[in-house]
């Protein structure tokens, strides 16, 4: 595997039987990501992406093709090491949030440490730590229920930051949003990114997606394009100038 690439899918394919039928989900895709690298995953409804961010999430596993993650080939792993490869490489940020209504912000951002096997008063320290980061540190023992969408939303990504991980994969993390709120978001991704981060966007928004530096286009199971992103290259490479 290049060393600069945290994610390398060769040849990656995956087909569904559903009764006598066969769904190529996906054909044969061919794809390298680099570290740091901020990522969109776009296409229209069947186009494949959901499969690719189910592989690249390690959430299920292909039907034949390579997938190496940080160096290890995750493609052939039984579900158990999978499990151990997700909680402790990527982080989620889904469209629902996926709260647990019960928890208060605090509890359920220190939830992934519990699985990783830290003590209570570090999950803790942890938890606050990375809810001041996402300026979420007046709230952390309010509920869900008690928080706006914006809110619940900054705490999900909290929680996919507080493992430390490789990769933010985030799917649609806007669908619920309005428009302010889905910038003010935005914009928090571009920090993380700006940290160190290497993200992963998953949408069919153009105005989502114009926020990554590089857009990778799928459609029936195959990469139509991948191309970077020059409106935010000519930005960046304006302010380098600057």
């Amino acid at each position: 595997m290049t060393g600069n690439h945290i994610i390398e899918i060769k040849n990656l394919r995956k087909i569904y039987i559903m009764g006598d039928t066969k769904v190529n989900a996906l054909q044969s895709v061919t794809l390298d990501i680099a570290k740091n690298e901020y990522v969109a995953l776009m296409g229209p409804s069947g186009s494949g992406k959901s499969t690719l961010m189910n592989l690249i999430g390690c959430l299920d596993s292909p039907t034949s093709g390579d997938y190496f993650l940080n160096s290890k080939q995750v493609s052939a792993m039984p579900d158990n090491e999978l499990a151990q490869v997700r909680n402790k490489e990527i982080g989620f940020v889904f469209q629902t949030f996926n709260l647990l209504p019960r928890l208060s912000a605090l509890e359920n951002v220190a939830l992934p440490l519990v699985y990783a096997g830290w003590t209570r008063a570090k999950r803790l320290e942890r938890a606050e730590e990375i809810l001041a980061a996402v300026k979420l540190a007046d709230r952390m023992h309010h509920k869900p229920n008690e928080l706006s969408g914006g809110q619940r939303q900054r705490v999900a990504v909290a929680r996919a930051l507080v493992n430390r991980p490789s990769i933010i994969l985030a799917d649609e993390p806007t669908g619920n949003l309005d428009s302010k709120t889905s910038h003010e978001i935005m914009e928090l991704f571009e920090e993380i990114h700006q940290a160190g981060n290497t993200i992963i966007l998953v949408t069919h928004e153009s105005d989502i997606a114009a926020h990554a530096h590089r857009i990778v286009k799928l459609l029936d199971g195959l990469v139509e394009s991948d191309y970077p992103n020059e409106q935010i290259v000519t930005k960046a490479n304006r302010q380098a100038v600057l």
